[in-house]
């Protein structure tokens, strides 16, 4: 198996898993009694740990190691995930989703890392669309096979099956043979960060990621209790979007590189991804899933766009740190988003989350279209 093959299948298995939880696990919380509060510092949590771990791990994937970081996050996230089904304790759980996103995130940093380093000759537009196809396959295909073992066991038995899965993608791992160190001082990342473009798409980024709290807090919460669907139905909505989500990245992979393209790209599906999030709260079922394929298209374009342009922005020998740190920035978001729209969305009403964070993503792409334009990336 080919590194790319290897790295894509790691990717839809760990997102299959720990991804799709994320989408369906509010659910679970509210039926053993935790309140908007409690789920909004649970999911926090989960984003808090990137915060802790994403540098660290990148620095570990620019000197020393990706192979070893790669199983051992496998490993613990399928301890975690059987930890997680055990227990129905606030301060247990909040504990394992740090954990959790501790193991989680050092995956998805070694991974990025491992693909950014690789030197194999390829269109950039359809190595990092392929990367976001495998990425938004995998919770795709987990929140379907989610919803019906919720629907005809519980919770808890999904947690485990999801654990064996991630067990069994430890065992398949094997060492990487393209792994690539640098000798790389700190000096080397806070230039390529403090940089006006690096700090610009900082900001960009972070606005970003808001959004991505609504998701793991409020997302299917508010289906359940707008359109009385049951968590099966649920499960059908949320894949459904997810489906557009990755095909729309492996289209971005279907054209040619092209840097003006791109950034034109880039816009257009920013601004899709913020109006589809504010017109899903329609009170039409059908008429909010279109929406929803709206806002999924424009993330899966932006998945892939933003994934090609961080390969720009820094050089290939601390990519790794340096993408690290971005990603802490993105996990800031959505942990401040966590803390901010959990509680307002079960205090005020579910639907204002999303018309908050859509609007947010519309403004976010014209700051996008300012910033492109003054600057080259």
């Amino acid at each position: 198996m080919s590194l790319h093959a290897r790295i894509h299948f790691i990717n839809f298995a760990r997102t299959l898993t720990v991804t799709s939880i994320f989408f369906l696990i509010p659910l679970h919380f509210l039926k053993i009694g935790f309140n908007g509060m409690q789920i909004g510092v649970i999911i926090s949590m989960f984003a808090l740990a990137p915060l802790l771990i994403s540098f660290p791990t990148g620095w570990i994937n620019d000197r020393f190691s990706m192979a070893g970081v790669i199983r051992g996050g496998l490993l613990a996230e399928s301890l975690l995930l059987l930890f997680i089904a055990w227990t129905d304790n606030f301060y247990l759980t909040a504990a394992a989703f740090l954990l959790l996103g501790m193991a989680h995130n050092t995956l998805a940093i070694s991974l990025t890392s491992l693909y950014y380093k690789d030197e194999k000759v390829m269109d950039q537009n359809r190595k990092y669309g392929l990367y976001v196809f495998w990425v938004g396959f995998g919770p795709a295909i987990g929140v379907l096979a989610g919803g019906f073992l919720m629907k005809f066991a519980d919770f808890r038995v999904l947690l485990a099956a999801f654990a064996l899965i991630t067990v069994l993608v430890f065992f398949a791992a094997r060492r990487f043979d393209h792994e690539k160190f640098h000798v790389v001082s700190f000096g080397d990342y806070r230039t390529s960060m403090l940089r006006k473009k690096t700090l610009l798409f900082v900001v960009f980024l972070f606005i970003l990621a808001l959004h991505w709290s609504v998701e793991g807090t409020v997302y299917s919460p508010f289906l359940e209790k707008s359109f009385g669907l049951d968590s099966l139905q649920v499960s059908y909505y949320i894949s459904a979007g997810l489906f557009f989500l990755s095909f729309s990245a492996f289209l971005v992979g279907c054209l040619k590189f092209n840097v003006r393209a791109n950034k034109r790209l880039l816009f257009l599906a920013m601004f899709l991804s913020g109006a589809g999030l504010v017109l899903m709260v329609n009170s039409n079922v059908y008429v909010s899933l279109a929406f929803r394929v709206v806002h999924e298209i424009g993330d899966g374009a932006l998945g892939a766009l933003t994934t090609l342009f961080i390969s720009r922005l820094f050089e290939k020998k601390n990519i790794g740190g340096s993408a690290g740190m971005l990603t802490s920035i993105q996990i800031l978001g959505q942990m401040v988003g966590a803390l901010v729209f959990s509680p307002l969305g079960f205090r005020y009403g579910l639907q204002y989350p999303f018309l908050i964070c859509g609007g947010l993503i519309i403004v976010n792409s014209f700051y996008g279209a300012l910033i492109f334009r003054r600057l080259e990336y």
